[in-house]
């Protein structure tokens, strides 16, 4: 009886000794307070979404003549800019001007950030890719063979991956990513999206939560795919009927982050969607992010790294990147709130400066080239926050938070982040 009420004592001395361990657990308001605070949120973002129901484009502020844009065109309309293409250019050879392409330039500096529009657009400066020119008469080609297979594709109606696209023909594209950048190309050319070509990307992100869709036609219910969660389609014309009851979405950059939260079932606890791409944002996830935000009208929220590349990747999301500007429309979702793990979350959240990872210089240097951006100045948060990294040169992952335990970051700090709404 003696060493039961000791090995008791014992458990009960360790949980004494686990509550005193995380910081700021004792500051943690009940959940059904926390969850009045999250409705409030809620409903002002839907408010403010039908205030302002209208999207902004480039003609509603006088700068379509200036800057180009594309859109989502149907199998028949994609055939019939390609046929136009072709008979372009055989007038061209007739006329004996020979045979090139006017290809939109893609180039850092045919870009322009728009604050009204709070994404990255294509300028109109156009390059032309000749045939009869050492230097670009291979790119012509494969800009050829792309357009011949889209053309292909569009005819068949049906999908291919651009891996599949790449196998084609190994010999003329001989890596992947030429055979990609020249695809990037061809949308500009044609006018329309990517996904318009019926070339798609193998699926990346997942989704888990309080999202229901239908996909193809087969409910899909989110919350009912295990911590795993559900592989976003790669073709969101797939996508439809969305419903939720969710606050808000939580956008995480990494896997492991999100693996946490899905098996501490987050989303039951503070009801929410939770979506990754696992890294570098691709296409997919980045409609899907798009079409649950303008769809359920529900704030998002996103947990990235404290270092420069989870900032990017937030600004990604949120205002395009310059190899995709051409399609930043169709591909951003506004007003992305940056939850964490924020620079100055270190000191507050007392990170031991053994979990703190000093920055490199191309850390740094990226760092300061993001100061520079005016997607970064239009935000004095942002700044600040930027600012302290590259003074302190130190950064984090979000898995730094485990130093406290591994599941610190699903049961105090985003709680606490939630609580204080403490979101730029």
């Amino acid at each position: 009886m003696a060493d039961k009420g000791k090995r008791k004592r014992r458990r009960a001395d360790a949980d004494s000794d686990d509550e005193t361990r995380l910081p700021f657990k004792d500051t943690l308001k009940p959940d059904s307070a926390i969850l009045k605070i999250l409705k409030g949120f809620t409903a002002a973002t839907a408010a403010a979404s039908s205030s302002s129901s209208k999207t902004l484009t480039l003609a509603d502020i006088d700068l379509d003549a200036k800057c180009r844009e594309v859109s989502e065109l149907n199998l028949l309309s994609v055939q019939s800019e390609i046929e136009s293409q072709i008979l372009k250019i055989a007038r061209s050879i007739l006329a004996g001007n020979g045979f090139g392409f006017d290809v939109p330039s893609r180039s850092a500096t045919n870009q322009l950030y728009v604050p009204e529009l709070d994404r990255i657009v294509l300028k109109d400066k156009t390059t032309l890719r000749p045939y009869a020119n050492i230097s670009t008469v291979r790119k012509t080609t494969i800009t050829t063979r792309i357009i011949q297979l889209v053309h292909q594709l569009c005819a068949k109606n049906i999908h291919v991956t651009k891996r599949d696209l790449f196998y084609t023909d190994v010999k003329l594209f001989q890596d992947q990513s030429q055979s990609d950048t020249v695809l990037d190309d061809v949308s500009c050319i044609l006018g329309c999206t990517r996904s318009s070509l019926n070339v798609i990307a193998a699926e990346k992100g997942v989704v888990v939560g309080r999202l229901i869709f239908s996909d193809n036609g087969d409910m899909i219910d989110c919350t009912k795919m295990g911590m795993g969660g559900k592989a976003i389609p790669p073709n969101i014309d797939r996508v439809g009927d969305m419903q939720s009851d969710a606050l808000f979405i939580l956008l995480v950059e990494k896997d492991a982050a999100y693996m946490r939260l899905a098996e501490d079932r987050f989303y039951n606890r503070f009801p929410c969607v939770i979506i990754t791409a696992k890294g570098q944002p691709d296409v997919a996830t980045r409609l899907f992010l798009r079409k649950m935000k303008m769809e359920l009208k529900l704030p998002v929220l996103a947990l990235v790294d404290s270092d420069p590349y989870g900032l990017k990747i937030l600004s990604v999301y949120g205002c395009g990147s310059k190899n995709m500007s051409y399609d930043s429309s169709n591909l951003t979702t506004p007003d992305i709130k940056w939850l964490g793990v924020r620079p100055s979350d270190l000191d507050k959240y007392k990170i031991p400066e053994q979990c703190r990872l000093p920055m490199t210089d191309q850390d740094i240097k990226t760092g300061k080239d993001l100061l520079e951006e005016d997607f970064v100045k239009k935000n004095p948060g942002w700044v600040e926050e930027l600012s302290l990294m590259v003074k302190t040169k130190q950064k984090a992952e979000i898995q730094a938070l485990s130093t406290f335990g591994f599941q610190y970051l699903s049961e105090v700090y985003l709680p606490l982040k939630l609580q204080q709404q403490d979101w730029l």
